[in-house]
């Protein structure tokens, strides 16, 4: 419905974050009065609200209207810290807030008594902006995006994100812990199984292959229309500005899981008006909050609006080193500690990235003893997403965990961990009985069809696709993830039929051969479904008893 010439106007008045009049020397050690009024007036506005600035203060549009808001007592709770409020104080920061906050940060965060006063518009001096490089670099992309059709595989869409994404919104999206060697492991991992396809089985001809399967079985039962979800990953409205809302409407036009993350850009309400339906099937995931009252909130919320599980992330109880992230040019990190903001070096926010900088909650401390806190206040199945050995496979068996999920946060905690892939190899050796007792998923390194039909071989329930998600929405929007989906279910089809099967349910482990690693004499593998042995290609019936050093026990 178009605006009114009224409602126009309104979106266009400008507003004003002021200080109270006092000093907030106990978050900054600067006495400057005019660097208190640029701290409690920076950094605040909604993804609706454009920023300007003047003087120390902060002024935006509003489509609800003008308000002006004193953020003194909120400064310390900031999740990403003060510095970063601090440091680009006075300042128009739109392009900054709004690809990381969603749209009703402002209205959770902040009171009616904070509402404190109007800006005269015509006080607002207008600042002349050229197009940066950067900035033209991105609009020449955008006005030259190839048709979505043309892209083949999700390899694509990375390299199309490349041209697409600001310089820090593709180093948030693609970088990893240090050296990066678990990324590049994560990927590389699929290449040490191969298939023993089967012929003459007439599923080649069959008029449909079906990729249909039910996840978490014993209790959500979830219908999806093909073995893989979208995993959570923040920050969607770096690549569009309707972030993570392309994803839900996509995952809803395809059948499939969405895994919501707990740092989406938009909010939880957006996403979840973004379903068809009430059943379509969300999946929150939750990182646990020091304070737990504000994650016994969140899960309350999920739970009424109908979220399927939740998924507890285990593998990030600190940020990785994500380098690449930490150099990235922008002023949504603070910049090392001075006399004037504070701190220091040692102790500042300096250097985080966005990873650092939206992350600032989330409790180091959570132990298998918070799993009865979940079950206190949240009756969805719980999913542990971020498992990386069998032993942790065993004891989320113990504790009556619904399902895991191998993981290591695609690479970006601690690198040398292990490829889930390769975890999920060392559970089928070792302890295969657990498949029975648990679902098993796994994310991770995954770009084509065969990666899944692989996993799902070894034993997986579902398989999930983080950063590819991102790239494809970037740019491409709601059309970009579909058309993923669309890649994803034509090589997991066409992968079906070469190895002469109808349904996912004739996946087995006799379908594969695990190779050696490289740089060892490891025999290749051979998993009989049966029996559940392991067998060595070079003595296909002798059983092979291996006890690694990581699983003594088993």
């Amino acid at each position: 419905m178009a605006k009114t010439d009224e409602q126009q106007q309104e979106q266009q008045e400008l507003v004003v974050y002021r200080p109270p009049h006092r000093s907030i020397n106990t978050i900054s050690n600067s006495s400057s009065s005019e660097n208190n009024n640029k701290a409690c007036a920076a950094h605040l506005c909604s993804s609706s609200w454009p920023l300007r600035a003047t003087d120390g203060s902060v002024a935006l549009s509003s489509f609800s209207g003008p308000i002006t808001l004193s953020i003194t007592n909120f400064l310390s709770q900031h999740p990403g810290g003060a510095k970063v409020i601090l440091n680009n104080a006075g300042k128009d920061v739109t392009s900054l807030y709004t690809p990381i906050h969603p749209s009703d940060a402002i209205a959770k965060n902040l009171t009616e008594e904070q509402h404190v006063g109007r800006l005269d518009p015509a006080t607002v001096v207008q600042e002349a902006k050229e197009e940066t490089d950067q900035e033209r670099r991105r609009r020449i992309a955008l006005e030259n995006l190839p048709p979505v059709g043309s892209m083949l595989n999700l390899d694509d869409f990375e390299r199309m994100a490349k041209e697409i994404l600001s310089e820090q919104g593709w180093a948030y999206y693609s970088s990893a812990g240090d050296d990066c060697v678990t990324l590049r492991a994560n990927r590389t991992s699929f290449s040490r199984v191969w298939f023993r396809p089967r012929v003459l089985r007439g599923a080649s001809g069959k008029p449909g292959i079906d990729t249909s399967t039910t996840l978490l079985e014993n209790s959500a039962r979830i219908e999806s229309s093909l073995p893989i979800y979208i995993s959570p990953a923040a920050m969607a409205k770096l690549g569009h500005p309707e972030g993570e809302v392309n994803l839900t409407k996509a995952a809803r036009s395809a059948g499939i899981v969405q895994g919501v993350s707990a740092n989406a850009s938009v909010s939880l309400d957006e996403i979840v008006a973004a379903r068809e339906t009430r059943e379509q099937p969300l999946i929150y995931q939750l990182y646990i909050n020091k304070d737990r009252r504000a994650s016994e909130e969140i899960l309350r919320k999920v739970e009424q609006d109908g979220f399927k599980a939740v998924m507890l992330t285990v593998d990030a109880p600190v940020m990785g080193k994500r380098e690449l992230d930490m150099r990235a040019k922008g002023e949504i990190v603070s910049s090392p500690a001075s006399p004037d903001s504070g701190g220091s070096a040692s102790t500042s926010t300096s250097g985080r990235g966005v990873a650092g900088a939206i992350s600032g909650y989330i409790d180091p401390t959570i132990s298998w003893a918070d799993i009865d806190w979940y079950r206190r206040h949240c009756k969805l199945p719980l999913i542990l997403k971020g498992v990386q050995s069998v032993e942790d496979v065993q004891l989320a068996v113990q504790h009556g965990i619904e399902a895991v999920i191998l993981s290591n946060h695609g690479g970006r905690s601690l690198d040398y961990s292990p490829p889930p892939l390769d975890v999920l190899i060392s559970l089928r050796q070792h302890a295969p009985h657990l498949f029975n007792q648990i679902e098993v998923w796994l994310d991770g390194g995954v770009r084509r069809g065969t990666d899944v039909i692989k996993a799902l071989c070894l034993g997986a329930s579902a398989v999930g696709l983080g950063r590819p998600f991102l790239y494809a929405q970037s740019g491409f929007g709601q059309p970009g993830a579909e058309r993923a989906v669309e890649i994803m279910r034509d090589e997991i089809e066409r992968c079906m039929r070469f190895l002469g099967v109808g349904s996912l349910s004739e996946l087995g482990p006799e379908l594969v051969e695990v190779l050696p690693r490289v740089f060892t004499n490891e025999p290749s593998l051979r998993l009989s479904i049966a029996s559940h042995r392991i067998t060595t290609s070079h003595h296909q019936h002798q059983t092979r008893a291996t006890h690694y050093p990581f699983c003594p026990h088993l």
